[in-house]
């Protein structure tokens, strides 16, 4: 990321307002300020920009933080927008951030070509006579932005990590929420499943009359599984497999993860261990860490 100028800045950009070249990377960055808490328009017309930005300041509005992504998809971009932006940093208390999105030519047409869509400058044309058009007529504008970010050898989640720079308050916003679901096999893995930890080979107490009624959330159950030197050791190399994994998980950008531990009927085995996994994980820097017990809350 470089600055286009070195403007004043708060520590929080309440007012952010997005733009530059079709097929940068506009849409990505939007997704990312609305995971950030932002209230998002895309394509807003410049017109309504103003009508926005007051509501953002309204005592008690639940828009707190807006973010637009304006471009030439709207005709009236090109000559209405540089006076009414210049009119937004004028507002008392708005401090408006406008950040200009490019990427190379090379980069762009290669974009275009994957996604097969034409360059909106050039519906019928190539999409090189597009982009070198548009980079042409957005120059002004470009000299314009507090930020111009170069996306051209930028992957999603990197242009997404540039973004979590906005707030003070990005720990907040991107922490990975994880979910450790203990499940029945016979009932079906969890969809949303991304790590499936298979506890089957554990001693089971379905076997045992007294315990057969009873969950993996119950003391007795417990502590028969405790019995078997297994359980410990499966849990610890599970603990520092997942330790090592999940903060990777957090620098991708990546806000939920689901880790499956399953075992036949999911009431007593993947209950226990489930449990005994989220103490052991304990606290991990930008992590929320929760357990859902899918088939003993099915039976509720």
């Amino acid at each position: 990321m470089t600055r286009a100028r070195q403007r004043r800045r708060q520590p929080e950009a309440r007012f952010v307002v997005i733009t530059g070249q079709s097929g940068a990377g506009k849409s990505q960055a939007i997704r990312a300020l609305e995971d950030l808490g932002y209230f998002c328009v895309d394509n807003l017309p410049v017109r309504l920009i103003p009508m926005l930005a007051r509501l953002s300041r309204q005592a008690g509005s639940e828009i707190a933080r807006a973010a637009v992504v304006v471009d030439v998809r709207e005709g009236s971009f090109l000559d209405e927008f540089p006076r009414t932006y210049r009119r937004l940093r004028r507002q008392e208390g708005l401090d408006p951030l406008l950040i200009f999105l490019e990427a190379s030519d090379d980069a762009l047409v290669r974009r275009f070509s994957e996604t097969r869509r034409p360059h909106p400058l050039a519906p019928d044309g190539s999409a090189i006579e597009g982009i070198r058009l548009e980079r042409a007529r957005l120059a002004a504008i470009r000299r314009m932005a507090d930020q111009t970010i170069d996306t051209t050898s930028m992957t999603v989640h990197e242009l997404r990590r540039a973004f979590m720079t906005l707030s003070q308050e990005t720990a907040a916003f991107q922490s990975l929420i994880v979910t450790i679901v203990s499940f029945g096999y016979k009932r079906g893995i969890p969809v949303d499943a991304d790590l499936l930890f298979d506890v089957r080979f554990l001693p089971n107490p379905h076997f045992v009359p007294a315990l057969r009624r009873k969950t993996g959330r119950d003391a007795e159950v417990v502590q028969f599984l405790k019995r078997s030197p297994i359980t410990a050791e499966f849990v610890t190399r599970t603990r520092d497999l997942l330790r090592f994994l999940i903060p990777h998980y957090v620098s991708e950008g990546k806000r939920y993860l689901t880790i499956g531990v399953g075992c036949t009927g999911g009431r007593h085995r993947s209950v226990t261990v489930a449990d005994a996994l989220r103490r052991a994980l304990g606290r991990i820097e930008h992590v929320r860490i929760r357990v859902q017990h899918r088939d003993v809350e099915r039976e509720g």
